[in-house]
């Protein structure tokens, strides 16, 4: 009996026009945003692998340890799943906005998109209709008639619709991936075949969520006029208002001081205050070494090349310099110390502000399953606020082994050559470590995502009872 309704709930929805306006919408939309996001991503590894040349050719000529930092600043590499699931890399570059305007004032839309937006809005629209629509054509009371319990007739109607969303779903998403698979510069591998599947369960429980509640809604009206307006009332809630409105309720709840005031803070205390002092520190350790080496009073004011000749045909002066030179980078590193302390200190009571707020504004959001799937999607794409933390971690690594790296490198220099400031000097740097972003292995992504996925269940299974309850209930007269 059960299967019985299942059969006439698919063949009712495949042979409707919703159902082949839906198949069709879908294969183009899939197809025109997989070319696009695919010929993005190819884009963004042209760009990407120049950059790297130009800082290779730039390390060679100009590289010095005092102004480096911004050149070799981490970037991540575009990753495969971007001609897919685009994730946070939508955010456009403003420095980019003189040149190509277009992205940011119509951004590209993505599978998270297709599934949050366009799914869930079919959903409803095969749902809304499902028990007051059938009540209203008779075809309810009939069926009832003829020995199909209420609780059968539910199941298997939401079973049908499920079922029936996923051939066009799947349908156009094999279309997009062939498309994908196509270009031979989009390299999958496993992981991210393993991250596509988890994400196509994720879709399912989430239109299969919007499916159920077009079912209770249509089981509490009597009219499917009034259901559709219901329908799309709540789906105006759950889509757009709830996740909007969660940032601004965090934000009153934990608030946190502006950015743009702790970076000038920081940038005060690392830039005029950090000079001031080491000023005053230089000037205090000098004093006490001229005392020492009163022969380091010749060295005021005599150029680099005067003292290079110096160093080299006097002992003595050679020795005075060296350690004249010990104690100025003594000194800097004190004021480096003193001042990254501080600096330190205000920007992690700020990190932690800013991670409470961002971690209420994510709890806040995910009452809406927009916002469960699309942490779930992007999560395990690697394309989310996940992969952020994952990219911090990796560039930390990286400057600290550069860090390591500059420190015994300008030691062995300043050995070698005390009368020159190493740090404003070009040096070769063929030898230095190198930056290598790797993607965060599948499981640990997977159990990130486990909330997401728990959160979809329930609401799906909420929604379930909901409409099963509502349908026994229901009068079919």
């Amino acid at each position: 009996m059960l299967k019985t309704i299942i059969k006439k709930e698919i063949q009712n929805n495949i042979f409707s026009f919703r159902f082949l306006t839906s198949l069709v919408m879908l294969l183009v939309i899939v197809t025109v945003t997989v070319f696009i996001l695919t010929s993005d991503y190819l884009n963004k590894i042209d760009e990407y692998s120049q950059r790297q040349t130009e800082i290779g050719n730039y390390m060679k000529s100009y590289a010095h340890f005092n102004r480096i930092g911004a050149i070799l600043e981490p970037s991540q590499p575009p990753i495969p799943f971007y001609s897919l699931i685009r994730g946070l890399s939508s955010d456009v570059n403003i420095g980019e906005f003189d040149d190509d305007p277009l992205p940011v004032m119509f951004p590209l839309i993505d599978l998270v998109f297709i599934v949050t937006i366009l799914m869930s809005l079919i959903a409803l629209i095969f749902s809304y209709d499902s028990v007051s629509g059938e009540k209203e054509d008779g075809t309810l009371k009939l069926m009832l008639s003829n020995d199909f319990s209420r609780s059968k007739v539910i199941l298997g109607k939401i079973a049908g619709g499920v079922l029936t969303l996923f051939i066009p779903f799947v349908v156009s998403l094999i279309v997009g991936v062939l498309l994908i698979t196509l270009e031979p510069r989009v390299a999958w591998s496993g992981a991210d075949w393993g991250a596509l599947g988890l994400v196509v369960i994720g879709a399912v429980l989430y239109f299969g969520f919007f499916y159920g509640l077009g079912m209770f809604i249509s089981s509490r009206h009597q009219a499917s006029s009034s259901s559709i307006m219901t329908s799309l009332f709540v789906w105006v809630l759950l889509i757009l208002v709830i996740p909007n409105l969660s940032p601004y309720v965090a934000s009153f709840i934990s608030p946190t001081p502006s950015r743009i005031k702790i970076d000038r803070e920081t940038s005060r205390i690392t830039d005029t205050e950090r000079d001031d002092l080491a000023r005053k520190l230089r000037s205090e350790r000098l004093r006490e070494l001229v005392k020492k080496y009163p022969v380091l009073v010749q060295a005021e004011g005599l150029s680099e090349a005067k003292i290079k000749e110096r160093v080299a045909k006097d002992p003595a002066f050679r020795e005075a310099y060296q350690a004249r030179t010990r104690e100025v980078q003594a000194a800097i590193d004190e004021v480096n110390r003193i001042q990254g302390e501080k600096a330190d200190k205000i920007w992690r009571e700020f990190g932690r502000k800013e991670a409470a707020q961002t971690e209420l504004s994510r709890y806040l959001s995910m009452v809406s399953p927009l916002s469960d799937f699309t942490f779930l999607a992007t999560d395990l794409s690697s394309t989310g606020t996940r992969n952020q933390v994952h990219f911090g971690q990796v560039s930390s690594l990286f400057w600290q082994a550069f860090r390591d790296y500059m420190q015994q490198r300008v030691a062995a220099l300043q050995k070698k050559d005390p009368s020159t400031d190493w740090y404003n000097t070009p040096v070769d740097m063929s030898d230095m470590p190198r930056f290598q972003y790797k993607e965060e292995a599948l499981s640990g992504r997977v159990k990130s995502t486990m909330p997401a996925f728990a959160l979809l269940i329930i609401y799906s299974v909420i929604l379930f009872l909901a409409a099963y309850f509502s349908f026994i209930r229901y009068d079919v007269r």
